[in-house]
């Protein structure tokens, strides 16, 4: 049995924490279904312990000057890229995804993260207003004590798209791992600490529903910023909401892949299977939905199915592995169950769908064809490896289809037709769309949601917005006069 077992379940004012008399959470290698670690759910003296570091720490933290709180980023970063086939390793045994993933995914993304956000600290500044003989000022604050709340999908990535840029404004941040997948968030906190950050800058509990809900409602927290679906999104929101919390909430998503008659087909059978099927499916900006234009349908299907009949799904710990386990034993049924109603309801299975017989919880992608815009799996969110592709002929009735949901994270279009390329993703209701390419989410640019799938961008200079403020100071250099 592999033993994957942490110093101790917390990670608390730079250093590992234990409560014993937190409920025991087994973490289980979804490649095997064997148990590889046990941790402890906080406790509400190790939450209490948590914000009160992370309160005494953000003072001295936002007093430094940036460019000392981006060096410390930027050594994070080469730490994490020098350790990238060790923390690739914890990831894989974490979430069950192939190491052929993890190892060009995961903790090299967090790097990019670190790097990037690190690199921009010489840049918070405000602008000068003139104002006649007066002038003004404007100042970039932190917030305060912020809250992450991560997913179980990519645990280290979302762990430092949401830290990079709260700590390099100034911020300090109590961590919240998905119950599924809490080891990894122990290294990036311990990898922070070793690159020079403060005690209590970054710290990580662990816990499920309920210890989040008590990080959100505790008034010292400023910040509160969610990965997760919807349904979670909307409760975190009005709850952080109640006490006039900052929010960002990256949500789920329904996403359309629009492919036209005149798209290069292997680039667009290769996007359908990045979209659908890279981390078994289960990435929050998959285009689930793959409209294809009636005079490629079945040229394009029987591509797809020649090419994903090739998948190999094994051991994720085997490099020649390229589609890994399920999470979960529960996310496997949940998936399980669409496929089953997606046959109920008409769609045709063109591939797989079947659970494998093996120690685990492997699933074969599943590819249906002929699915209508009112079928359950084309309209709700699977999170596994389950393709619907739906047939359109004009390019009006496509995006209108393709609008039609209250989701709206992501989107694209596939023509070498570059006029309408552009007129479709300009038309599309998303916060990220591609033209030509699928689920690149570089650092770079901005991440995240429209309508109900979120509020709020990560990374890029938007994610600096979102975890600071402005302060506007006047400076009146004449007499005060007043009417009497």
């Amino acid at each position: 049995m592999m033993i994957a077992q942490p110093k101790a379940s917390h990670f608390v004012n730079g250093q590992y924490v234990e409560d014993t008399a937190g409920a025991l959470m087994p973490v289980i290698f979804p490649g095997t279904g064997e148990q590889i670690a046990t941790i402890h759910e906080a406790t509400p003296a190790v939450i209490e312990a948590a914000l009160s570091a992370a309160k005494a720490a953000q003072a001295e933290w936002a007093a430094m000057m940036p460019v000392q709180r981006g060096r410390i980023l930027r050594r994070a970063a080469d730490i994490m890229r020098a350790r990238n086939r060790e923390l690739s390793e914890l990831e894989t045994l974490d979430t069950g995804k192939p190491i052929s993933e993890t190892l060009v995914a995961d903790a090299t993304s967090a790097a990019d993260a670190l790097e990037y956000f690190g690199g921009l600290a010489g840049t918070l500044t405000g602008e000068h207003i003139p104002l006649g003989g007066d002038w003004a000022y404007t100042m970039r604050i932190p917030l305060g004590v912020c809250v992450g709340l991560g997913a179980w999908n990519y645990p280290t990535q979302v762990a430092a798209w949401k830290s990079a840029p709260a700590l390099v404004c100034g911020n300090t941040m109590v961590f919240k791992p998905s119950e599924q997948t809490p080891l990894s968030a122990l290294k990036y906190a311990e990898i922070l600490v070793e690159a020079g950050a403060p005690p209590g800058v970054f710290n990580v509990v662990q816990g499920a529903g309920t210890v989040g809900r008590a990080l959100v409602e505790d008034g010292r927290v400023a910040k509160v910023s969610l990965t997760g679906s919807a349904e979670t999104g909307k409760k975190v929101y009005a709850a952080a909401a109640a006490q006039m919390k900052h929010v960002t909430m990256e949500l789920g998503g329904k996403s359309p892949l629009i492919i036209f008659d005149d798209a290069e087909l292997d680039s667009a059978v290769s996007a359908a299977i990045n979209a659908n099927f890279f981390a078994s499916g289960q990435v929050c900006s998959n285009g689930t939905r793959v409209f294809v234009q009636r005079g490629i349908k079945e040229a394009f299907l029987n591509r797809l199915v020649e090419r994903v009949s090739k998948a190999v799904i094994g051991d994720p710990r085997d490099e020649a592995t390229n589609l890994g386990p399920m999470v979960s034993e529960d996310q496997l049924g949940i998936v399980l169950s669409y496929v089953e109603k997606g046959k109920a309801e008409g769609a045709r299975l063109v591939h797989g769908g079947n659970r494998l017989n093996r120690p685990g919880c492997y699933i074969q992608p599943a590819i249906f064809a002929d699915v209508t815009d009112d079928m359950t799996i084309a309209r709700e969110e699977i999170f596994g490896p389950v393709m619907s592709v739906l047939d359109f002929d004009a390019e009006d009735e496509v995006v209108a289809r393709a609008n039609a949901t209250d989701l709206g994270l992501s989107g694209a279009v596939f023509t070498r037709d570059h006029a309408r390329a552009h007129r479709v993703v300009h038309a599309l209701e998303a916060g990220s769309v591609w033209i030509n390419q699928y689920n690149l989410t570089p650092v770079e640019v901005p991440f995240g949601g429209v309508k109900g799938s979120g509020i709020g961008r990560e990374n890029s200079r938007a994610a600096l917005e979102a975890y600071s403020q402005l302060k506007t100071v006047y400076v009146g250099m004449a007499p005060v006069e007043a009417a009497y």
